[in-house]
Formats: C-alpha cells, structure tokens, sequence
C-alpha cells in the first residue's frame, strides 16, 4: 500500500507562488475522457510534469503535490487512472480501487500521459518546454514505463517504483525495457522498503547502465515504503532531501 487519504506531500525547498490551480477533464488521443488536477507556476515555459498516482488514484495528496510542484516553479498535472473504468465515482476511504487497477493496461495509462503532457505543454497548461514524469508506488513502474512510450520526456522519475518482476496489473517490469528508454531516469527508494529489496534495485541500474541509459539512484537507508509524506517527522530529512533532488534533476529554481 502507498499513501493514505491523509498522507500530505512534503514542502518544497523552494517555494513561490502558484498561478491558476484545479480540477479539469482531459480528453485522450482514443476519445476517452480522463480526471486531472492540474497547477501553472507563476512564468508561463520552463519544466512541467506529470503525475502518475499510487493504486488509489488521483486524491488529495496529489492534488496538493501538483500545487507543491508549481510553487517551485514547475507546471504539474496529476492524473487519474480510473476515469475509463470508475467514471466519475469518488476517490475515497470507500473507492474499489483494486477492482480497477487490475484494468489498467500500459496503453491506456501512456494514451492518458499523453494527453496529460499536451496539456502542460499548451498555453493553459503553462506552456512547459520540457516534460516529466513522477510516479510513486503503482506509479512509479507506470511512471518508468513512460520513457519507452515516445513522448518526448526529459526525464521520468520514480518513487518506490518496483523495477523488475511481475505487476498486478500485468505492466512490465522496467528494468526488462530499459534498452527502449528514451530519456534518464531518477530513481528513489526508501532502504526499509520491504517490497523493494536491494538486489532489485541493483538489477534495475545494472540494466539502464548496460543500455546505456543516464540515471541516478538514490536510497534513503531506514526510509520506509511513502516515506515521502510531511506526517513523517523521522523521514523529514529524506524528503527535504527528496526534493532537493528532484528539482536538480528537472534543472529548475524557483523565486
């Protein structure tokens, strides 16, 4: 399990405002129609990035994330995976979610990054020059995935992504597509995370290394699994630290 309903995202290091922030409704190239909450920076251009959600789908933490994101100066669009199968039905405490993250399939997901990224990209989005992903759990495979899929990212970035084996919701595993990996990959793990021992971690760099892929690990040793969350006071340090490292990585300074 990833987030609950109260987890809340760390603040970034850098903070400013953010301009326009909400819900929308993003329409994909196959005519589905999808959720998304997105948020501009203050200065139209620069970086933007995607959201892939853990399996609850698209609820407050990553709202707020897309808010965070734009205060340190970066475009944000959360998604939702669920719109095709769970329409609009609520995303809370009572939401099946795992009845529908087993109809997930990596086509759909990658039809709705796409639709997701034109949107950052186009003028109500911020107009981004560059684009991103960032997944966590769930998404953090989806999210890695993402760089084989042709849509032109600088970078995908995964938290707690488990990057080999067998998926619930039949995505391959990353680390067996890494020679399709068409931009770096910044991957981020928690050391305490039981459900992604090192061994998996070291076969996923050793993969992206022998594609000759760039990419950065990081491990955060005594981390937990969601250690991303400003509930943690004892991980405070390991987000603080998160975040510096995701905002180097997308080349951006805020304020």
């Amino acid at each position: 399990m990833c987030y609950d309903l109260d987890a809340r995202p760390p603040l970034p290091p850098i903070r400013g405002a953010a301009g326009d922030a909400g819900s929308l409704e993003l329409v994909a190239s196959d005519g589905a129609h999808l959720n998304a909450y997105s948020a501009r920076a203050e200065r139209a251009g620069g970086p933007g990035i995607v959201v892939l959600p853990d399996v609850r789908g698209l609820h407050p933490f990553y709202e707020e994330l897309a808010l965070r994101f734009a205060e340190a100066g970066v475009h944000a669009t959360a998604m939702d995976y669920f719109a095709r199968t769970a329409g609009g039905v609520a995303r809370d405490e009572d939401f099946d979610f795992m009845t529908h993250v087993a109809q997930t399939r990596l086509e759909t997901i990658s039809l709705d990054v796409a639709a997701s990224a034109a949107h950052l990209r186009s003028a109500a989005g911020g107009g981004a020059e560059r684009v991103y992903t960032v997944g966590f759990c769930f998404g953090g495979r989806a999210c890695s995935l993402q760089a084989t899929r042709g849509h032109g990212l600088a970078g995908v970035i995964s938290f707690y992504g488990v990057p080999v084996g067998a998926n619930r919701a039949g995505l391959p595993a990353p680390a067996d597509l890494a020679t399709e990996f068409a931009c770096p990959v910044l991957a981020i793990y928690g050391g305490a995370d039981q459900a992604i021992p090192p061994e998996a971690i070291d076969a996923f760099d050793a993969a992206l290394d022998a594609a000759g892929v760039e990419r950065r690990t990081i491990v955060y040793p005594g981390a937990p699994h969601s250690f991303f969350d400003r509930r943690s006071d004892e991980h405070a340090e390991a987000s603080a630290d998160a975040w510096t490292q995701i905002l180097e990585f997308i080349g951006t300074k805020a304020g």
